[in-house]
């Protein structure tokens, strides 16, 4: 299978355990994680080539980051050093009515101050098929914006497919730019889009709408709207998620191609053991499936919600699941029982 490249960056995760809340916690679990990778991470454990592009600080925590990328089978060649921090983020696992909460602390990180002109996407996307990105990166600072841009002209002039997941994060978007006045000119670039059509409206600068994704007629509608903003656009994928509450979700999702509408059943997730990069894990389920069988679109989408539905029982951001689990939850098998 060709190979894939993700970029963006890679964060420690200092988690509460038990459940607890902050000002509970008197140690904080340490784990490593962030989009971009959580999705190298998937396509990795599924046989898929993958290497994660990213800036690093040449320190103690930015090798134990390093570790992480090689640990998982992850390519780490093109990895820049510089900068004086990692990334790093809080967790506080939610339960019940009580939803997670999360407090990041990544101003001025590595990825935050990277620069134009430090990676040469020439040589790095040489004899690659598919790119992914997030719009987490264009959030953390203008210049990672800047670069994503530079990354995404040069593997459109190459001909490789372009994937973003739109990962909208309010509490990033602080450096004086909204995403309408960045987003619309990277999404132009992509061929596969994963998010809600209000979080794709919001970003490409027009009005939201109110989908009911369960309305077969309306939603193809409303679906076209992004793709006349974006002329490169072949699918758009969305998760759906009912919450029920922090410890019960129901996942389901939808794939339009602009001639067909795609829809995978709903299925129950309880308990939640962690929600934190079920997104990603269905983007992960995604591109898997469609480099596995681009014409089988519906079965791409089954397993990306398979995906995703797995990972709310991993603990931390990567989804350490197989393609043999994933057909197992796909045949119809999801009562847990212990594998002898």
């Amino acid at each position: 299978m060709n190979k894939v490249v993700t970029f963006g960056e890679i964060m420690l995760r200092l988690s509460t355990e038990r459940h607890l809340r902050f000002s509970q916690a008197k140690t904080f679990a340490a784990s490593y994680g962030g989009g971009e990778f959580n999705v190298a991470v998937s396509l990795a454990n599924y046989g898929v080539p993958v290497e994660f592009v990213t800036r690093l600080p040449d320190n103690e925590i930015g090798a134990c980051a390093l570790k992480e990328m090689r640990k998982f089978n992850v390519e780490s060649k093109n990895v820049l050093y510089g900068g004086d921090r990692l990334g790093i983020y809080y967790f506080e696992t939610g339960a019940g009515t009580r939803s997670s909460n999360v407090v990041y602390d990544r101003a001025n990180s590595s990825m935050a101050t990277i620069t134009v002109g430090s990676i040469d996407w020439e040589s790095v996307l040489k004899d690659v098929k598919w790119f992914h990105w997030s719009g987490i990166t264009p959030a953390i600072s203008e210049t990672a914006a800047e670069v994503c841009l530079e990354a995404l002209k040069v593997a459109h002039k190459l001909g490789i497919t372009i994937s973003s997941d739109l990962n909208y994060r309010s509490k990033l978007w602080q450096y004086g730019k909204e995403p309408s006045e960045v987003m619309p000119e990277l999404l132009k670039y992509s061929n596969i889009i994963s998010g809600d059509i209000d979080t794709a409206l919001f970003m490409l600068g027009k009005e939201q709408a109110s989908p009911n994704y369960q309305n077969e007629t309306t939603l193809p509608i409303l679906y076209d709207q992004i793709f006349k903003l974006c002329p490169n656009l072949k699918i758009v994928a969305t998760t759906i998620r009912y919450s029920v509450s922090a410890s019960h979700q129901r996942i389901g999702g939808v794939l339009y191609d602009r001639k067909t509408l795609y829809s995978a059943d709903v299925k129950e997730v309880t308990p939640v053991v962690d929600r934190v990069g079920s997104g990603d894990a269905f983007m992960g389920g995604l591109i898997y499936g469609i480099l596995k069988d681009s014409n089988d679109k519906q079965k791409a989408l089954n397993i990306a919600v398979a995906a995703c539905c797995l990972k709310h029982t991993i603990s931390g951001d990567c989804n350490l699941i197989t393609l043999k689990e994933i057909e197992k939850l796909l045949s119809g098998d999801a009562f847990g029982e212990v594998s002898r």
